[in-house]
């Protein structure tokens, strides 16, 4: 199996040899779990550092009437936080959204690695960086975005995310989301975002089959809701 963190890290600079045999050393034998299952719970005390090799996954919380916001999407090549050992407990749940493949990687590696592979320790630095820029624009989207632009943010958000770690095919997207999931995320309803995406198509920008988003416009998509992707970093610095 390809390492999606390599890749990943790899778009952030330029990782010798050496480090990519580190990264791969940190993975071993991938472990399968199945969709709608929890990786670990709010509250729990985290004791590894989990990194999704094949499949999604959400950061989410679950509120007092039952109702649940997803606060955050991960895609291959997404630890859940590179530092969680730090914590005395989750302040939220980790659920998957489809089946996956994931290594869990104790805090000893993790410290070696980034002890030994400044590269490493550094890529992880503008990795989380770029989580947090996210989580900016997320709350931007719930706070001042309306409907349409929400959803047509979050599509070309998970489009540059996943082209970084080779997940796009041509202009194509396996997004593997039902729309009471994407409600769930941009607080909207169901049939809001329903209405969204029949927008969307009705305006020939998007067509979605079988969990698969077809972008047809991407510039305009983009200009329609103000995105605009240097939140997630993704041009290399030369120092690093």
């Amino acid at each position: 199996m390809d390492n999606p963190l390599a890749l990943k890290l790899s778009s952030f600079t330029d990782l010798s040899g050496g480090d990519l045999a580190a990264l791969d050393a940190v993975i071993g034998t991938p472990i399968l779990r199945d969709a709608h299952s929890d990786l670990i719970q709010d509250g729990e005390r985290p004791e590894k550092v989990i990194l999704l090799l094949r499949g999604w996954a959400c950061r989410y919380k679950v509120l007092e009437d039952g109702s649940k916001q997803i606060i955050a999407y991960l895609v291959p090549g997404d630890l859940c936080d590179p530092h969680v050992f730090i914590l005395d407990a989750m302040d939220h749940s980790i659920g998957l959204l489809t089946d996956a493949a994931l290594a869990f990687i104790s805090r000893d590696a993790i410290i070696h690695l980034t002890d030994c592979c400044p590269k490493i320790a550094r890529a992880l630095w503008w990795s989380t960086l770029v989580d947090e820029a996210v989580l900016r624009h997320w709350l931007v989207n719930l706070g001042q975005r309306d409907a349409f632009d929400r959803v047509a943010h979050l599509f070309c958000e998970l489009w540059d995310r996943l082209r970084q770690v080779g997940l796009k095919e041509d202009d194509e997207l396996e997004v593997p989301l039902t729309q009471e999931q994407i409600g769930d995320t941009m607080a909207l309803t169901t049939v809001h975002v329903n209405r969204v995406i029949q927008r969307m198509r009705t305006e020939g920008l998007v067509s979605i089959k079988r969990k698969k988003i077809r972008v047809h416009d991407l510039p305009r998509l983009r200009e329609l809701c103000g995105y605009d992707p240097s939140y997630l970093h993704l041009r290399r610095r030369s120092q690093l």
